[in-house]
Order: structure tokens, then C-alpha cells, then sequence
């Protein structure tokens, strides 16, 4: 079996700097992206974010091809009211594993200041797979049929296979890792080029395919993390749901960015330059659909006055001596509940 051993077997790492689609969809996300955070009341941002967590977990789930009902996720997280099915409970484990660590991510518990360095990634995995139920820790070797153990937190130990996609060997592991994170680092890129380049981080990392199972979820987390960072995800939205509806789309601009340089015209490197600047374009259009979708669903600058009219439409009776100025005080406890505001 040949590996990759070597790290320009992933090169590029980075789309070309005079791309000037994916600077323009960069500029478009964190406009938009910035418009809706400031316009969303700080109140209301954690009951909407409770949701979006929800959602971005059972979109999550279903592109690893694990559909869980949302009603499902809802019992386990709010009555630990788990399903006696063994496979649907596993299920609702998993989403709720994965709904604690974005939570940790949302409120900035993520220690590390990196979220491309080796030890985030090692952090965010562990944080994922502890919290998973035993039976959902085990793959097996598709060419020996062994079933191998995930280790929470560990990279993989031996070789795997991602359909036509050999990714490095085991023992080149920590290299590829040191050198995604090298490129990576915000410290090297500016706040333009960080955005650009998510979609590439996505990529590169299923690509290097570090740990046993879990290296989709570790990558979506790790994009949310990083979009954070850079000053243009929240709480908000989720790139999730965005990937799940396109979810063909998605897995086939993946494969394809897998792919060796097309001719002399295709980059300098190994991998296709514009494979790859295609999955960034994909990655920041999906962003941008997705913040407008929020911004559609709530409606920021409608939010305050629907709630006002709602109070005040109240007959009189149900609530006496109701003033103006009380209105507009309950109004963030109203709206900050889980009551319809998505």
C-alpha cells in the first residue's frame, strides 16, 4: 500500500491570493454576518442559540447519514428523556454530544487560542467522542473487517481508506498536522484571507483524516470555531444546516478537491488549485445563505416591535396597569424564551 507520506503531497494550502470571488464572498459574509449579530438583541441571542445548536446538530447528524427527529434531540436534552430503542438512544447521545461542545465553543470555554492547532483538534474530538455512548466507538477495518476502538482524543493508529482517498500514514501524522496548523494560524493570515481560507481548512483536514471516525464532525466544529474567531460566526447561525441541504454537493466538491493537479494551468502543488478554490467558493456561498437565512427567519429589526405590538395587543384584563415603559422592559425576557422566536 503506498501512503502519502510526504506534506507537499497536500499542497496547495491556500487558494491564490488574486482570487478575487472568493475575497468579494468574504467581504459579502462578514457584512452580512456583522449586520446580524448587531441587530440581534445580546438577550435574545442565548435562546436562539440554544436552537441553532439543535439544528446544527441534527443537520449534522444527517450528513454522517444519522437521522435523528428533532423531537427526539428536544426529550434527551431538556428531559433526559432518552428512547428505549438502543439505536435511536445512541442517536440522541451523539446529538447531545455534540450540542455540549458547541455550546463550549459559543461561550468561549475552548481554551486554546488556535482552532487549527493540534491540540484544539485533539481537544475538540475528545471533548466529543467521552460524551459518546460505547457502541458508536467502534469502526472497522474495510480491508481486515477488524474493529478498531476510537480513543477519545487520540489520533489513529493505523491505516484507513476514504473511498478512492488513502490519507497519510499514521506515523505522518503529527507532520501533516504541524504544517496544517503552520499555514492555518491567524497569526500568519489577515482577517480576509482567514475567511477565504475555511474552506480550505475544511478540506485539508478530512483530508489528512487524523483520527478513526469523528473527522467530520471535528472539521465542521472546527470551521464554526474558526469563523468565531475571526469575528464573523456566532451563536446565530450554522454552516451545518447549509452543507446538509447541499449535502451531494458538499461530499462531491470534497472528493473532488482530493484530486491530483489537472495540468500545468492547475497550480503548482499535488492536489488541484481549482478544485480547491471551487470547495472555497461552495464553503462561503453556503455561509452566506445560511446567515441570510437567519436573517430572514428572525427578522432583527422587526423582532422588538412585533413583541411591543404582541404585549400590547393583550386585553387589559390580563394584564392591569400595564404601562409603555413596562412593555418595553419584559420585552427581552419575552422574546429571549423558546417560544417561536425561530
Amino acid at each position: 500500500m503506498a501512503y502519502r507520506q510526504t506534506i507537499t503531497s497536500m499542497e496547495p494550502m491556500l487558494p491564490p491570493e488574486n482570487e478575487r470571488r472568493l475575497e468579494d464572498l468574504a467581504f459579502d459574509l462578514a457584512t452580512k454576518a456583522n449586520s446580524l449579530a448587531s441587530q440581534v438583541p445580546r438577550q435574545v441571542r442565548q435562546g436562539v442559540g440554544d436552537l441553532v445548536r439543535s439544528m446544527n446538530c441534527y443537520y449534522s447528524n444527517l450528513i454522517e447519514g444519522h437521522d435523528t427527529h428533532p423531537r427526539d434531540i428536544d426529550r434527551a436534552l431538556t428531559h433526559a428523556d432518552y428512547s428505549p430503542d438502543s439505536e435511536k438512544r445512541a442517536l440522541q447521545h451523539e446529538a447531545i454530544a455534540h450540542i455540549e461542545v458547541q455550546r463550549l465553543i459559543d461561550y468561549q470555554h475552548d481554551l486554546q487560542d488556535e482552532a487549527t492547532g493540534t491540540e484544539y483538534l485533539l481537544w475538540l474530538h475528545r471533548e466529543f467522542c467521552q460524551r459518546m455512548p460505547e457502541e458508536l466507538l467502534w469502526v472497522a477495518n474495510p480491508e481486515t473487517g477488524e474493529r478498531q476502538r476510537v480513543v477519545p482524543g487520540q489520533l489513529r493508529q493505523g491505516w484507513v481508506q476514504v473511498g478512492r482517498h488513502i490519507p497519510p500514514a499514521a506515523e505522518a501524522l503529527p507532520l501533516f498536522l504541524k504544517r496544517f496548523a503552520e499555514v492555518y494560524t491567524s497569526r500568519r493570515l489577515s482577517r480576509v484571507r482567514q475567511v477565504v481560507a475555511l474552506g480550505a481548512a475544511h478540506h485539508r483536514l478530512l483530508w489528512i483524516h487524523p483520527f478513526y471516525d469523528g473527522n467530520g464532525r471535528v472539521a465542521r466544529l472546527m470551521s464554526h470555531a474558526t469563523l468565531i474567531r475571526c469575528g464573523v460566526g456566532s451563536s446565530l447561525w450554522s454552516v451545518a444546516r447549509g452543507l446538509a441541504r447541499n449535502v451531494q454537493q458538499y461530499k462531491g466538491l470534497l472528493m473532488a478537491a482530493d484530486a491530483p493537479r489537472r495540468g500545468d494551468l492547475d497550480g503548482r502543488g499535488a492536489l488541484s488549485m481549482q478544485a480547491l478554490v471551487e470547495f472555497c467558493d461552495f464553503f462561503l456561498t453556503i455561509c452566506i445563505d445560511q446567515v441570510e437565512y437567519m436573517a430572514a427567519l428572525l427578522r432583527p429589526d422587526e423582532l422588538l416591535r412585533r413583541r411591543l405590538s404582541a404585549i400590547r395587543e393583550q386585553p387589559q384584563a390580563a394584564h392591569p396597569g400595564l404601562s409603555h415603559r413596562c412593555s418595553r422592559k419584559m420585552v427581552p425576557t419575552v422574546i429571549s424564551g423558546r417560544e417561536g422566536v425561530i
